[in-house]
């Protein structure tokens, strides 16, 4: 699997996280609904799937499991 089969992959599943926002209501304070009220949901998309990336190379490069930020709150 290349490199943009990977990103292709992450855009498609953050657009999918995004119809999902639009459709229902984002979470209440949230990042994902502070950027959908200031930007287009493309580039919402886009920004959510580079978040989404840098997370899963945090996780593999310390090799620790996923903290969910919004737990930690």
């Amino acid at each position: 699997m290349g490199q943009r089969d990977i990103r292709r992959l992450l855009i498609i599943g953050a657009m999918t996280r995004v119809r999902w926002a639009i459709k229902n209501g984002p979470p209440k304070g949230s990042w994902l609904e502070q950027m959908l009220a200031r930007k287009p949901r493309m580039l919402v998309a886009i920004a959510l799937a580079n978040k989404t990336a840098r997370a899963i190379w945090a996780v593999m490069t310390k090799q620790e499991d996923y903290r969910d930020p919004a737990l930690a709150v």
